[in-house]
């Protein structure tokens, strides 16, 4: 049973979009890219679905804006705000990343009869 602090299960794309921000701040287009990258094609956020989890993300505090790279080659002109994850949405995204390894554990410590057709 879960405790009443540890947070919720996240949505696949919810996670995929904090994953997306962990290597550090960037822009919209390129954390879309890096979420369909991730998931290996299975979770695809279209840009209106991207920037509503965003803001979802952003007034939970969880992702905020960051500054543009100081390095101009990191820098895309093109692109608009850069975003990165907060220490928040850091201590979310490793919580998921704990809850879904203890299942994958759970799972891997059932006996092989248990664990159905491979």
């Amino acid at each position: 049973m879960q405790n009443r602090r540890d947070p919720a299960p996240l949505k696949p794309a919810v996670f995929h979009v904090l994953l997306a921000l962990a290597d550090g701040a960037t822009h919209g287009y390129a954390a879309m890219r890096a979420v369909r990258e991730h998931s290996g094609g299975r979770v695809s956020v279209g840009t209106a679905s991207f920037y509503r989890y965003l803001a979802q993300l952003m007034d939970e505090g969880l992702v905020a804006e960051a500054g543009r790279p100081s390095d101009p080659e990191d820098d895309d002109p093109r692109r608009g705000a850069y975003y990165r994850l907060t220490p928040r949405g850091l201590r979310v995204l490793t919580a998921e990343r704990n809850r879904l390894a203890a299942l994958v554990a759970a799972i891997d410590a059932l006996k092989p009869a248990r664990r159905g057709p491979a």
